[in-house]
């Protein structure tokens, strides 16, 4: 499925982070590429987006548009092909194409080889 994605660069993105207070083995740093579907009564619309921070319950991520606390989103990591819903929980007030999202069920969708101990997945039996 193809879709219309606003790039990053077009919008002219600068990939700067405030430093978050995380447990270094909870949270780790890498860059995956997304795409961030959003469907709600008031918006509906594609765009990129790319992770700073990840861990099992979700992401800091940088989008190519500002995002809204409260949002239900569907990310797809392009590297691993996984999705997952996910829901937006913070937005950087000075930052706002900065955001923290919660993903439904904690998993693994980053692909991570070797992840943290503490990534343990719980799945319902």
């Amino acid at each position: 499925m193809e879709h219309n994605l606003l790039p990053l660069e077009a919008v002219g993105i600068v990939c700067h982070l405030p430093h978050l207070a995380m447990n270094a083995e909870e949270a780790l740093g890498f860059a995956f590429n997304l795409e961030i579907e959003v469907k709600s009564t008031e918006d509906a619309f594609f765009c990129e987006g790319e992770t700073h921070i990840i861990n099992l319950h979700g992401a800091l991520i940088l989008t190519a548009v500002p995002l809204r606390v409260g949002m239900d989103i569907h990310i797809h990591v392009i590297l691993t092909g996984k999705r997952a819903a996910a829901k937006v929980v913070y937005v950087d007030p000075e930052h706002p194409r900065h955001s923290g999202i919660k993903l439904e069920q904690p998993e693994n969708i980053w692909g991570v080889a070797l992840p943290p101990h503490d990534w343990q997945e719980q799945h319902e039996a």
